[in-house]
């Protein structure tokens, strides 16, 4: 029995779909049963855990002999860096005598130790905490998720602009949720000595023009890059109903990624979907 985690969202929902197409048997945790209801025709099970509640997540990953790790994204009106800080705290306590025997966890590229930088810190001590453990813990590194992209259609529709804080002709390892998925699958079915960290890419990198090049092909209409400047950025998060705290620490984690240079894997694992396929499967309504 495989556990996911984020069963209802983007890369959650893909792993779990890849397993149950490979004849698995998958218990999604889910904090509403309800709302999960779907997965009970495709075949998986459900588990109401939460992940704020210790004692119900390690009742939860106790069900299976694998689980799929992802640290869930806190409201943005909130202090996000507080609260993902600690549901990494509470995941690393769940799998203690969950007698899990091995776990895959979704990072990001350009996972590094810091303050104030979003996934990037976060989940640099959800690996860091994995490794100090027993389970064996594969840890996959995404690329730039595709999906981010998403709410972004319909703006681009009412307006004809693409507006973004990526530079035009910077390359960007982008990723669609369904190849994260397909890599977690992989990993959570390979052996045991299949652990540390691998980076997960689309099949090429892409730019911010490219996101607007495929957009002016899903619309049938031009759509143009409006790239924002730096100094804006923060201003640019508050608008969309961040709070002051994640505004910062959104912007900073923007800038870290740019000035790193994303954190290219020289061998990721690639994925098939293009950038151009993905953005035409995108209904107008997204986001």
């Amino acid at each position: 029995m495989f556990i996911i985690m984020g069963g209802t969202g983007h890369v959650g929902s893909a792993t779990a779909d890849a397993l149950l197409g490979r004849g698995e048997a998958v218990t999604i945790v889910t904090r509403d049963p309800a709302r999960a209801a779907g997965w009970l025709a495709k075949g998986a099970n459900l588990v109401k855990a939460d992940v704020e509640d210790v004692p119900s997540l390690n009742a939860a990953f106790q069900l299976g002999r694998r689980a799929f790790l992802l640290n869930p994204p806190a409201n943005t009106a909130e202090n996000t860096d507080v609260v993902e800080r600690r549901t990494v705290a509470k995941i690393l306590r769940a799998l203690e005598g969950s007698g899990l025997e091995k776990v895959v966890a979704e990072s990001t590229g350009g996972a590094q130790p810091g303050e104030r930088i979003g996934d990037l810190n976060v989940l640099w001590e959800l690996e860091e905490g994995l490794r100090a453990q027993a389970i064996p813990a594969a840890i996959n590194r995404a690329g730039y998720y595709m999906s981010n992209w998403d709410g972004l259609l319909k703006t681009a529709a009412a307006t004809g602009k693409l507006p973004t804080m990526f530079p035009a002709d910077v390359l960007i390892p982008m990723v669609s949720p369904e190849d994260l998925g397909k890599a977690a699958a992989d990993r959570l079915s390979s052996p045991l000595a299949d652990v540390g960290v691998r980076y997960v890419e689309g099949p090429r990198r892409y730019s911010s023009e490219d996101v607007a090049k495929a957009f002016s092909a899903r619309l049938g209409t031009l759509v143009a890059l409006s790239v924002i400047p730096r100094g804006e950025w923060k201003e640019a998060f508050l608008q969309l109903g961040f709070s002051e705290a994640a505004a910062a620490s959104y912007a900073s984690m923007t800038a870290v990624s740019l000035d790193g240079g994303f954190d290219l894997a020289d061998d990721p694992i690639r994925g098939s979907t293009t950038l151009d396929a993905y953005v035409q499967k995108l209904a107008l309504d997204v986001g």
